[in-house]
């Protein structure tokens, strides 16, 4: 079983689930936890939608800048927070064509020449429509993410974490690289896409955390994506189960209310029982099928970053 200290200790760590379980705040949180630990964090949230204007200046919302309480992101890292003695916090969006333009300024002999090409419209437009060329953008702005040094040569971050869009996104960063790999077998894309899967798959430097919620639906397609990801040989260390209703009763307590009151539609806060049988149902479902630490994160608290941060620390060792 792995502790937050040895999900931590990887390079990439991918927060990823169904949309609207709460992975954003997820990646918040973590982000935050590991540079409370020390640790030169950059949070990414990966975007297919139009790049930032030719300006500079962001144009769409960002809601990884939400949680984080920051200004919409760019592709350029920004500074966040800053912990001492040695931690800090950094965010930038991931977006395909930051990693097209850095392919090309590494593939092409002249630098102005990716410059230009990147400038025009109809080239931006086919780099973001054409199939698999936005996965493998993304993918290569990670690598060159990961490349980055500091003086001295020690990596400019320790670790990054990476909101993954929806699950089929999440997928497809790791199945174009693979289908690339297969088709070409050699050339510039072809060891991009062969270095981005050795990233992708090296448990020593990435894994992911699930995010899911306490309901029948959304447990089938986390374990769902969670068979996926294990398909496509990419580890998965932790599941969260977001949300969860608190639940007041022991089990004596519990059985006692089912014999005083068994007509529950007579009952204050009646809907709140089946909610807490199928939270207990999910955690026990996902404990069984998937055989990795489930972290409970609690609803109804006013910080959700600070709560989900309290959550994982609390499970760690």
């Amino acid at each position: 079983m792995s502790s937050l200290s040895q999900i931590l200790a990887r390079r990439v760590l991918l927060v990823t689930g169904k949309g609207g379980v709460g992975k954003t705040t997820m990646t918040a949180a973590i982000a935050r936890q590991a540079a409370a630990a020390g640790k030169r964090v950059l949070a990414a949230e990966i975007s297919y939608e139009s790049p930032q204007s030719d300006a500079g200046e962001a144009t769409l919302t960002s809601p990884l800048a939400v949680a984080l309480g920051t200004s919409p992101l760019v592709d350029e890292p920004r500074l966040v927070a800053h912990d001492a003695p040695t931690g800090l916090l950094s965010a930038a969006r991931l977006s395909p064509l930051a990693g097209h333009l850095k392919f090309l300024r590494d593939t092409l002999p002249v630098r102005l020449l990716a410059d230009a090409a990147m400038k025009s419209a109809a080239v931006r437009r086919f780099f973001i429509a054409a199939p698999t060329l936005a996965e493998l953008g993304i993918v290569y702005r990670l690598l060159d993410l990961l490349d980055q040094t500091r003086a001295g040569g020690a990596p400019e971050w320790d670790l990054v974490v990476c909101d993954l869009p929806a699950t089929g996104h999440a997928l497809a960063l790791a199945q174009v690289p693979q289908a690339l790999v297969s088709i070409l077998r050699a050339g510039p894309i072809h060891a991009a896409a062969q270095r981005g899967l050795e990233v992708l798959r090296d448990r020593a430097r990435t894994t992911s955390v699930l995010v899911t919620l306490p309901e029948p639906l959304p447990v089938s397609e986390a374990i769902e994506l969670h068979d996926g990801l294990h398909k496509l040989a990419i580890d998965c260390a932790l599941v969260v189960l977001n949300r969860v209703p608190p639940n007041p009763f022991t089990p004596d307590e519990r059985a006692a209310i089912e014999r005083i009151v068994p007509d529950r539609s007579r009952m204050l806060g009646a809907r709140r029982l089946p909610r807490i049988d199928r939270a207990n149902a999910a955690h026990d479902r996902l404990a069984r099928e998937l055989a990795l630490p489930v972290r409970v994160v609690r609803e109804i608290e006013d910080d959700v970053v600070a709560r989900v941060g309290r959550a994982l620390a609390e499970g760690a060792s």
